[in-house]
């Protein structure tokens, strides 16, 4: 009798595991939040009790490491190692994306042998990176064994088990990284060959300073400047209000051609720490400000990427108040410089080392950098009514938004009065 119903029991045991097993879905939607260009979704947690916790998730293709903040390794019980320079902590075996009709998914970290740990105050326990809302992130490391599907018209992200989606769209074969799961894309640039990164976590686009000095020098009318604003304002490094913007005419990206692109210039040293890492010679980054018309498909099994075009709207990128901001662990921004317009410093009255206190009366602090920046941005000639502390001191500032990397006002002239050609 009690063989009888251990065999029973096992039996049984064995029909809900088959059946959970059908019953868990080989893919899950979610919603994206695009946040200063990147990819922000909601990731749960698993938590010791058993129970799981909502954070928010970047997805990052463009990054091999696993990253995360001190509080979600700490909720987690991640056993967690600190040096004086960083901290990091054994992953846990899987975390979770939800949709309450389709069900979970389990997304597995179970290749990653660790999660690196930024070293902050406990003050700043909850952030990953300055300036955003994600808590961890979804690696390149972790979405090679997945489709992955980026649907930036829609705002949805999709993730499945490998060869589960059926892409569409225009496809290129994709040079696959197979330490690591970076990418790159054949593309040409000026008739020239080159391997370009796709990188969707990144907010804009890169090219190495060689390469864009060269453009210049043979376009001095491509539109150009120097500093970085909008979505250039990547982290707010000491750097960046040196960086120099050139918005490339054309260039050839797998299938896609791609008209007026906005880049960075990556100085040599960084571009070669880039080309290291890939794995393969390369030029740039393709980030996603070129991208956000697109739905992008990922079949890694096939080494194989898609662009499905959704929206043919081309939203004014650079058309905001010229200033460079660093995101602070204790949520404010700090000014690091100001970009000209015109020959002038466009917001006259600020300094760098100044705080950005609102925009309009709307509190910057506790802000990420897409939040700010929606504030920042508007129809050129528009008023920002800037509030701004320095030295313990608020002050006002009436900034106006302006058109930049556009046509200089000459080269419009020449346009406009050039003769028709029959």
């Amino acid at each position: 009798m009690r063989l009888r119903l251990l065999c029973l029991l096992a039996i049984t045991g064995s029909g809900l595991a088959q059946d959970a097993a059908i019953a868990a879905p080989k893919s899950v939607t979610v919603p994206i939040t695009l946040d200063h260009n990147r990819v922000v979704i909601d990731v749960y947690l698993p938590l010791p009790d058993g129970t799981t916790k909502r954070i928010r998730g970047w997805v990052d293709n463009g990054n091999p490491d696993l990253e995360m903040s001190r509080r979600a390794a700490t909720l987690m019980g991640l056993n967690v190692n600190c040096d004086d320079k960083a901290c990091s902590a054994p992953p846990p075996h899987e975390i979770t994306l939800r949709h309450p009709k389709t069900g979970d998914m389990k997304v597995s970290l179970a290749n990653i042998k660790e999660a690196k740990i930024p070293l902050k105050p406990v003050s700043a326990a909850a952030v990953m990176v300055p300036g955003m809302s994600a808590e961890i992130n979804l690696p390149a490391s972790v979405l090679r064994n997945y489709d992955v599907l980026i649907d930036f018209p829609d705002r949805e992200f999709t993730i499945a088990r490998l060869g589960t989606l059926k892409f569409k769209g225009t496809s290129s074969k994709m040079v696959i990284n197979a330490e690591n799961g970076l990418i790159q894309v054949p593309s040409q640039i000026e008739n020239k060959k080159y391997n370009l990164a796709l990188d969707v976590g990144s907010s804009i686009s890169f090219l190495s300073q060689e390469l864009s000095d060269k453009l210049l020098a043979t376009h001095p009318d491509w539109p150009h400047m120097t500093g970085a604003i909008g979505h250039a304002n990547m982290w707010g490094s000491d750097d960046e209000p040196k960086w120099k913007l050139l918005r490339v005419d054309r260039l050839q990206f797998g299938p896609l051609y791609l008209t007026s692109v906005a880049t960075v210039g990556l100085p040599k040293n960084t571009m070669d720490w880039f080309e290291k890492r890939a794995g393969v010679p390369m030029v740039g980054i393709l980030g996603a400000n070129s991208l956000l018309n697109y739905r992008i498909g990922f079949d890694y099994a096939h080494s194989t990427v898609y662009f499905d075009i959704g929206s043919t709207f081309r939203a004014p990128d650079f058309d905001v108040i010229g200033l460079t901001l660093r995101p602070e662990d204790d949520t404010r921004f700090t000014v690091l410089g100001v970009a000209d317009f015109e020959g002038k410093p466009s917001v006259p009255g600020v300094q760098a080392g100044d705080h950005l206190v609102s925009v309009d009366g709307v509190p910057v602090p506790d802000s990420t950098m897409g939040q700010v920046w929606s504030a920042l941005e508007g129809t050129p000639g528009q008023e920002r009514k800037l509030t701004l502390e320095r030295e313990g001191k608020k002050f006002d500032v009436v900034a106006h938004v302006q058109h930049f990397l556009g046509e200089a006002p000459e080269e419009k002239d020449k346009k406009k009065k050039s003769p028709k050609k029959n």
